[in-house]
């Protein structure tokens, strides 16, 4: 059992394959097959021809659409290639920290290191789209058209390191939010916890505190939706650079 809040950043074994840490079973691995469950269950749903006449499949249906219509007004009429890949990538990382908003579960997201590695696999990827499309032309796109004579060296230097930090910065962004919102939601229940377990005035004061804590909780869950737009509306702008350059 988890017994505080702070556990659902730990990666613990549930399974150990002779005693191996190497081969073992994890929270972790448990979660991400959680949630590609929940997504291929999306998959079942969308193959319904009755889905539009419900409440869920309006959800479905809007979300769908949301998604489209932003990978199509980044990329233009190429994003419909990249669409498949756009509405996974939104309905994993969602699932993702809204799994991780369920009390005493599992933050996955908050885990820099796995969230900066399919950052880092995403930012190889789309450079080799760049490469195989343009060839030797791809690094034009670290020297900005109209750029003198004289700036394109550090001009170069300074696109390079702005380029190669988006390996990192879709992750880490994405983590560190998480981190920082599930631990902003622990030092305001504990401190809740204990104001109201002093005396009955203290318990009746800290209702008025324990309505703001809610009221943050449920910021947070807005907060959790809104991470995952804003991964996959940089990720598509990224992905536009380096097919379209500049």
């Amino acid at each position: 059992m988890i017994y505080s809040p702070l556990e659902q950043f730990e990666i613990k074994p549930l399974l150990m394959i002779n005693g191996n840490m190497t081969y073992s079973l994890t929270n972790y691995v448990i979660y991400v097959m959680l949630v590609m469950s929940f997504i291929y269950g999306y998959y079942l749903l969308t193959q319904n021809v009755k889905l539009g006449w419900t409440r869920w499949g309006l959800a479905i249906n809007a979300m769908f659409d949301t998604m489209l219509n932003m990978v199509n007004s980044q990329m233009g009429n190429k994003g419909g290639y990249y669409f498949p890949l756009m509405f996974t990538l939104f309905n994993f990382i969602l699932l993702a920290n809204l799994i991780s908003m369920m009390p005493y579960s599992f933050a996955m997201s908050a885990q820099m290191m796995a969230m900066m590695s399919l950052s880092l696999t995403l930012w190889f990827g789309m450079t080799i789209i760049g490469l195989v499309k343009h060839g030797a032309g791809f690094f034009a796109l670290f020297v900005p058209s109209g750029t003198p004579i004289v700036l394109v060296p550090m001009t170069v230097l300074i696109e390079t390191l702005s380029y190669s930090s988006r390996a990192m910065s879709l992750g880490l962004r994405l983590s560190a939010n998480v981190l920082s919102g599930h631990l902003l939601m622990l030092m305001l229940g504990s401190l809740m916890f204990n104001l109201m377990s002093i005396s009955l005035f203290s318990f009746i004061g800290g209702i008025i505190p324990m309505i703001a804590v809610v009221l943050i909780v449920m910021l947070e869950v807005g907060m959790s939706m809104m991470q995952a737009y804003v991964f996959c509306i940089l990720f598509s702008g990224y992905l536009k650079d380096s097919m379209d350059l500049h």
